[in-house]
């Protein structure tokens, strides 16, 4: 990593600030009046709240930071499209203040702890397509959200939330690996889908071959093309499946839901996922109704209004205002 930086931008000192109060708000020392002064130096301009955050999760990310520890509660703001962030400043950031703990930057590189390049991207309202700096090529849904880093042992994703496909950069020395939920799925080039709602993963790949597992099992297990593993907090391994139809779970590329004669209770998962509130299930036998159907991904929340016209349910509203889904009783029989 280069650490020389001339002429430095009004954006640079932005940088060396954040990385400083990443520092020193985690120190033993740290005084009330410097929290004080955080605080003001937060709340002066909407990049630092951006920077600190990009910066917080840099450090613990490279495991630099203690990841249980509360600073101050701020919200950043949320990224209405996929935008990269550039590493290179927050490398130099990071390796002066590396010095102060004290270890140099490029020895954290060396030793695989520290990245060298950092990509944050996020999709709201729509599909976005987004490309890595080692070449891969990325297609996220909406409502997803990921970060990238380079190490230099190992590339590394994380989906903080949503969906993506992922076109991995071969690189046979330099795995890349993603991690979701509980788990992660580890491969050296290929074409695979990563879905995550709540603590459900569900990995579909399409070419080539990944390394899936779940819970910090490190043996995992191999997909080959048109086979899924999914995964839940504390499975010890993922649940694999062969899929014939495997591209209905793709079919968001092109901005469809498509459901395919589900049980709401397996459905509910994936219609969630498009929806501000999740939608409820009253009771198990109407989570045991069937639905089918091709649906715009940009209208599942008519599609929840829709539901009492072609299922035989019905709304209601819980005490917290959740929308929740009711089957309606068939008439007793005749005797």
């Amino acid at each position: 990593m280069n650490h020389d930086r001339l002429n430095p931008s009004p954006d640079d000192a932005i940088t060396d600030a954040a990385a400083h109060w990443c520092m020193r708000l985690h120190a033993d020392d740290c005084t009330a009046v410097e929290r004080e002064t955080f605080a003001r130096w937060l709340a002066a301009d909407p990049r630092h709240t951006e920077e600190y955050q990009a910066m917080l999760e840099i450090w613990q990310t490279a495991d630099l930071l203690p990841r249980t520890a509360t600073i101050i509660e701020f919200n950043p703001p949320k990224a209405k499209v996929a935008r990269p962030r550039n590493w290179r400043p927050m490398a130099s950031a990071a390796a002066i203040a590396l010095l102060a703990l004290p270890l140099a930057g490029w020895v954290g590189w060396e030793q695989g702890w520290l990245p060298n390049h950092y990509q944050h991207f996020a999709a709201s309202d729509r599909l976005q397509t987004v490309q890595l700096s080692d070449g891969s090529t990325v297609q996220l849904n909406l409502n997803t959200e990921l970060t990238y880093l380079n190490y230099k042992d190992q590339r590394q994703v994380t989906l903080k939330r949503g969906e993506a496909f992922f076109e991995v950069a071969h690189d046979s020395t330099h795995p890349f690996i993603v991690r979701a939920g509980h788990g992660q799925t580890r491969v050296t080039g290929t074409k695979f889908n990563v879905w995550k709602y709540q603590d459900q993963v569900k990995v579909t790949l399409v070419e080539g071959s990944v390394l899936v597992s779940s819970n910090g099992n490190n043996g995992g297990y191999r997909l080959g093309p048109g086979m899924q593993a999914t995964y839940h907090s504390g499975d010890f391994e993922p649940q694999l499946a062969q899929s014939d139809d495997y591209g209905n779970s793709l079919a968001w590329r092109s901005g469809k839901l498509i459901l395919d004669n589900l049980s709401l209770e397996q459905a509910l998962p994936v219609i969630n996922r498009y929806l501000d509130a999740p939608l409820l299930l009253a009771d198990a036998s109407t989570g045991r109704i069937r639905i089918s159907g091709i649906y715009n991904t940009r209208e599942v929340e008519r599609l929840v209004d829709n539901l009492p016209k072609v299922l035989p349910v019905y709304l209601t509203r819980s005490k917290d205002g959740s929308t929740v889904l009711n089957s309606i009783s068939p008439p007793p029989g005749k005797g």
